[in-house]
């Protein structure tokens, strides 16, 4: 579809090219911007979540929420931090798992539970003698304060090695992210064994939480890649998504609803009866998308034409010819796109017909920034995650359809990785990943 750049206008693709390079396509912003590319059931607003978290309220129109800090449950058949509200600041760290054989893997996987309950539950760090290191770093109160933290632990399919005796254990579908269509992925910034995700409502709480986790585990772990970034969180009605992303539009409109346990059941979590090996069943499949915004270009560019192109309003999220976020967009009495654009990013997302009704999935991403690279472009975006119970039926369905969307030209998929969220930890003495040992025999 061709849109009118305007008079004098310079086109995009010629200032892509003449500033970076041929950038070309740049695909696999799945449900980039305002987009559920889920389900029509709304969720309650972000932040009253499942679990103990309660719902804050916001002084004005677009302040930011304030919410009640607290320590949230660790054990349970599901990881909290899958299900737990969009926090205020998140951090991705990536691994290669270093442990020389199973036995020290166990002890690798011992020592995250028990590091990740004592911060996400408040237990308080022995005082040594002086002579001896602290077991905090100290920029932290003892206990861990209340910011409603959730680590997430995931593995990568490069885990499932012969090191470990776990090959024929490895979740279906889990593989190594391939290139997807216009990708250029970085391997420094890219895939790893084992993914920590660290949520909470302070930057330096999650610092913290990563210091304290790296330090358990330095016999084993050796850091790959990490990512840190935030969302920030305004005011949001049933439906409504309450966070912008750096293009400037709403983010995550009508996700799915995280205290529906059908919903989560039917989408997210991988059922006892899937055809999986033994040990994964309450664990989902994790997709990371690091994917870079051209902003500059985007600045540059006309409202009516980037409105177009995310088949939303800039100003509050309503689909094109609707009043507000939560309406939903009628692609059916516009076959031939002149309210939405067929080629709009909501409506190639989500075409809204019985054939993709089933293609959702949980996003849980947020925005980053790492300064500017060496042309003195600034380097931000969005690290798109979501949790699905399938791959390849939920996720990359989506994504075929985005493949080249007028939007690829403003942004740049460049890391990420297919991880696996491992079931939760049910009660005290079991520990993540123990499911697995049970299943396995040990490599002879």
């Amino acid at each position: 579809m061709t849109r009118p750049e305007g008079p004098g206008a310079v086109s995009r693709r010629s200032l892509l090219a003449g500033a970076v390079g041929t950038v070309g396509l740049i695909g696999g912003a799945t449900a980039l911007a305002g987009c559920a590319a889920a389900t029509d059931d709304a969720a309650p607003p972000a932040d009253a979540a499942a679990g103990s978290n309660s719902q804050g309220t916001a002084t004005a129109e677009g302040s930011a929420v304030s919410l009640p800090s607290q320590h949230l449950p660790f054990f349970g058949p599901h990881q909290t931090g899958v299900t737990a509200r969009h926090q205020a600041n998140g951090l991705m760290a990536a691994f290669t798992v270093t442990s020389r054989d199973r036995e020290g893997l166990v002890e690798m996987l011992r020592a995250l539970t028990d590091e990740s309950e004592r911060i996400m539950t408040g237990k308080p760090y022995e005082e040594r003698d002086p002579s001896f290191p602290p077991l905090y770093t100290g920029h932290i109160t003892n206990p861990p304060p209340p910011h409603n933290l959730t680590i997430v632990v995931s593995v990568g399919a490069s885990l499932f090695d012969e090191r470990y005796g776990l090959i024929d254990h490895k979740p279906v579908e889990l593989v190594k992210m391939p290139f997807l269509a216009n990708d250029r992925l970085d391997p420094e910034r890219s895939h790893g064994d084992l993914l920590l995700t660290i949520s909470s409502d302070s930057q330096d709480m999650n610092l913290f939480a990563v210091r304290q986790l790296m330090r358990a585990t330095r016999s084993h772990l050796a850091l790959h890649w990490m990512l840190e970034g935030y969302n920030r969180r305004v005011e949001a009605e049933p439906g409504e998504a309450g966070v912008r992303n750096l293009m400037g539009f709403i983010d995550g409109t009508a996700n799915l609803n995280p205290a529906a346990d059908a919903q989560m059941d039917k989408s997210v979590w991988v059922a006892a009866d899937d055809p999986e090996p033994a040990g994964v069943a309450g664990g989902t499949y994790h997709v990371v998308r690091t994917i870079r915004m051209l902003v500059e270009f985007w600045d540059r560019t006309r409202l009516g034409e980037q409105e177009a192109l995310i088949g939303r309003r800039k100003a509050n999220g309503a689909p094109l010819g609707g009043e507000r976020e939560t309406d939903l967009p009628d692609f059916a009495s516009d076959p031939d796109g002149e309210v939405t654009p067929l080629d709009a990013h909501i409506r190639l997302a989500n075409p809204r017909t019985p054939e993709v009704a089933d293609q959702v999935i949980l996003r849980k991403g947020f925005s980053y920034s790492r300064g500017f690279d060496g042309a003195g472009q600034l380097d931000q975006g969005l690290a798109f995650v979501s949790f699905q119970r399938s791959i390849e039926r939920q996720f990359l369905p989506i994504q075929k359809r985005l493949d080249g969307e007028p939007l690829e030209e403003y942004i740049r998929p460049e890391g990420g990785g297919y991880f696996f969220a491992l079931p939760g930890v049910p009660e005290p003495g079991r520990y993540l990943g123990d499911a697995w040992f049970e299943a396995a025999p040990a490599p002879s």
